[in-house]
């Protein structure tokens, strides 16, 4: 497989994580707007922060897929992460996309932005006929950005590695997107 890819769009970079992005990722994990909705625990530390990135790194060099660190391009800023995500998991739909941003940048249309391209190199570059995003029911602001996507609702489901919850299973098809082969 190949390592993560560096990705340009309007206003962000989309790039690999580096050793140094773990104090700011760990800063968007501790806000109480993404523990929220992440449901992560307050046990989660700075430790777990780079746990995440080495595994988001190792999932791009096993399955070439995996998350990227998002900076602003004008100021170098980081926000969040965004990409394709596939855990090992038995009840997982398939390559997910997804973002996490900082709540200091929501709002200014980069989840969607970030989406757009991880969802254009998942059919592009992967050739990928479909892809999903787990979503908690309760989670407006994230199905806003799915819509935005041209994604739809699916169905909803419990899934065993968050059993408390149900989530939403978006989907958005390559045809649907306008991604011929």
């Amino acid at each position: 497989m190949v390592a993560c890819p560096t990705l340009e769009t309007e206003r962000l970079v989309l790039r690999p994580f580096r050793d140094d992005d773990v104090d700011d990722y760990f800063a968007v994990l501790d806000s109480p707007e993404v523990r929220r909705w992440l449901h992560l625990p307050e046990s989660l530390d700075r430790s777990d922060a780079w746990q995440q990135i080495a595994g988001f790194l190792g999932q791009w060099v096993l399955r070439g897929t995996g998350q990227w660190a998002l900076e602003e391009r004008s100021t170098g800023a980081f926000l969040g992460r965004a990409g394709l995500h596939r855990p090992e998991r038995p009840d997982w739909p398939g390559v997910e996309v997804g973002w996490t941003l900082h709540p200091d940048h929501w709002g200014k249309g980069y989840a969607t932005e970030a989406g757009t391209a991880a969802i254009r190199y998942a059919f592009a570059e992967l050739e990928l006929d479909r892809i999903f995003s787990c979503i908690l029911a309760d989670n407006g602001p994230s199905q806003a950005v799915a819509r935005r996507l041209g994604m739809e609702l699916l169905e909803e489901r419990t899934m065993a590695f968050f059993p408390s919850a149900p989530h939403g299973i978006w989907v958005l098809d390559r045809d649907t997107a306008g991604f011929s082969r």
